[in-house]
């Protein structure tokens, strides 16, 4: 299959796009991934211009019919490595480290209603502490939720225990788990997975089997795509309706997420061919087609604030992203203990973010419910 140039930008011929555009616009009511073929709208990830604008401008009145329009939507939480949080319930933790429960307190003492924990168990660690850690967390704290363990980890976990994929989830169900993050999806397309990790890609089909069955045992879970690498439009497209068929199925996800490939996390292997990074036109672009492509399915689209440049945020929450994410609390015990350290969203440059784009912010759980009373984070009022 071919794979293109390193994040090369590639537009659509216009008549092309301006045709698939004729077409929405002929039909309002056709949302959903039937409403074009993979042909539309591989052409209408290649719009620029006047044309890209348009494109923007549907995708937003599309999030207006199907969330609340003058809202954008933020969770509280805090992010844990898994190794590390192991490491803190162990006998190697240090005299002078906090203990997990100690960073679960403060998180929640900040606000937060969520933690999200990614990483495999480190080697060295009894195959039970997958299970033990999440009663650790979820005994630490009353009514938080636990968003932990990416796909790899789940089948990891269930290899070292020797029970089933099943029977893990139920086990780290029954232990306090809420939902797991659909991260490591990169590409759902095994030729782009293998070019990006040839020794240790996990096949397409094992992370859809392990997200298909944590819905099954009743956990929920984000749905992602990672892009502006090798991939062409055409898998993009093909990922999208990947992942929208699994929400047909099992209604699953609660949220779509779109990362872009960033320098840091850029395989070794590749430093070399990662001479550039995506546009800023195929960012919004595929914003808007996966807005269009999920409507009745996914209703809430992410955006990913802390891979993005404050000025492509501004122009996605006015082309038809509805939720901004996490704050991403540090605190002070141990700021270090989680991935993307030092990206906290702050509460000033939240409410900032939500008046640029004309929008009230207003917090929300992890289910996209209204957190308890006493669990509201104090916001100021937004700028008239």
């Amino acid at each position: 299959m071919v794979l293109r140039a390193w994040a090369e930008d590639i537009t659509a011929p216009i008549e092309r796009v301006t045709a698939a555009l004729s077409r929405l616009r002929d039909d309002p009511t056709a949302l959903g991934p039937d409403a074009l073929d993979d042909e539309g709208w591989v052409a209408l990830l290649g719009a620029s211009g006047t044309e890209l604008e348009e494109l923007c401008e549907l995708a937003d009145a599309v999030r207006g019919r199907v969330t609340e329009p003058g809202v954008l939507t933020f969770v509280v939480n805090r992010n844990l490595d898994t190794g590390v949080a192991a490491r803190l319930i162990s006998d190697e933790r240090r005299s002078d480290d906090p203990t997990l429960a100690d960073l679960v307190g403060e998180a929640v003492e900040l606000g937060a209603t969520e933690i999200c924990m990614q990483g495999p168990l480190p080697a060295d660690r009894p195959a039970g502490d997958y299970v033990r850690l999440v009663e650790e967390i979820t005994g630490a704290a009353d009514g938080l939720h636990l968003h932990a363990y990416r796909a790899a980890e789940i089948a990891d976990g269930a290899a070292r225990t020797g029970t089933t994929v099943d029977e893990h989830l139920r086990r780290l169900r029954a232990a306090g788990l809420g939902s797991i993050p659909g991260t490591a999806a990169q590409i759902l397309d095994d030729t782009v997975r293998g070019y990006l990790s040839p020794t240790g890609s996990a096949p397409a089909r094992e992370w859809i089997e392990v997200v298909e069955a944590a819905h099954g045992v009743g956990l929920f879970s984000t749905a992602t795509i990672v892009y502006g690498h090798v991939e062409t439009p055409g898998q993009q497209v093909a990922h999208l309706r990947t992942l929208l068929g699994i929400q047909r199925r099992t209604g699953g996800f609660s949220e779509l997420i779109l990362m872009p490939m960033v320098s840091s996390n850029t395989p070794p292997h590749l430093i070399d061919a990662a001479t550039s990074s995506v546009s800023q036109r195929e960012t919004r672009a595929l914003h808007a087609v996966a807005r269009l492509m999920s409507a009745g399915l996914i209703d809430h689209l992410q955006v990913a604030w802390t891979k993005l440049g404050s000025d492509t945020v501004d122009l996605l929450l006015r082309g038809g992203a509805d939720d901004i994410g996490g704050l991403l609390l540090d605190g002070r015990l141990m700021p270090h203990a989680g991935p993307e350290a030092g990206r906290v969203l702050d509460v000033d440059t939240l409410v900032a973010v939500a008046d640029r784009a004309g929008r009230t912010p207003r917090q929300r759980t992890t289910r996209y419910t209204e957190p308890e009373t006493h669990r509201l984070l104090p916001l100021p009022q937004v700028r008239s």
